[in-house]
């Protein structure tokens, strides 16, 4: 009954490209998400021990590094997929496809992460670093051995959203090319008027987004009970 019933009611999705295209919006995500990580952790690290009253209060390279994260978050992801297209071209030989996508979506997610670390490590309470300094630790063993483990949860979380941002950035990347499930909707569901090509793609996406949010919940419910 399957058989005939989904070719009627999906007679334009074919399943072959569907499958490409959410093996392509996994690779942009796993690659983006990855790099985002091990940009924005010390980046946003950074910001909270030269902010105000911090480890390493430094008011000239936080207000530097807080304006450029500003200025980044700041750029609607589009127009930052436009302006990055020579500098994506350098790095990875083109500017169309999954490789031509990943530059921007790191550029435009770092900024953001880092942001939400540091918001998750200001949270943490102020009496664990002092007693650790107390105990004559260094900078580098405060962050890893007292900061990182006590803001873990928080910064779980703010993964978690941003792994979600990503799949956002990553549809709208389909505007200009860049594959996935975004570029099929735009190039199929939009341009060819294939509503059940744009239905699917969407479907798709919520279920993506919905898994992303139950694996960072999880996540953040086992390190709370830590």
């Amino acid at each position: 009954m399957l058989d005939t019933l989904i070719p009627t009611l999906l007679p334009n999705v074919d399943w072959i490209d569907l499958w490409q295209a959410c093996q392509d919006t996994f690779s942009m995500l796993g690659w983006s998400l990855l790099f985002t990580l091990v940009l924005g952790l010390p980046l946003g690290v950074l910001l909270f021990l030269t902010g105000r009253r911090q480890l390493l209060a430094q008011p000239l390279v936080y207000g530097v590094l807080s304006f450029v994260v500003n200025v980044l978050r700041s750029v609607p992801f589009v127009i930052l997929l436009i302006v990055m297209i020579p500098l994506t071209t350098l790095i990875t030989g083109t500017s169309f496809g999954v490789a031509g996508v990943v530059p921007p979506l790191v550029v435009g997610a770092t900024p953001f992460f880092a942001r939400l670390v540091e918001t998750a490590l200001r949270e943490v309470d102020r009496g664990i670093i002092e007693a650790t300094q107390a105990m004559g630790a260094t900078t580098r063993q405060i962050v890893l051995g007292a900061l990182l483990p006590e803001a873990l949860p928080g910064i779980l979380a703010a993964a978690t959203v941003t792994a979600i941002t990503l799949v956002s950035y990553s549809a709208m990347s389909g505007l200009v090319g860049g594959g996935g499930l975004g570029d099929l909707a735009v190039r199929n569901g939009y341009q060819r008027f294939q509503t059940d090509v744009m239905v699917v793609t969407v479907i798709l996406l919520l279920v993506l987004v919905q898994a992303l949010q139950m694996a960072g919940d999880r996540l953040v419910t086992h390190f709370s009970r830590k």
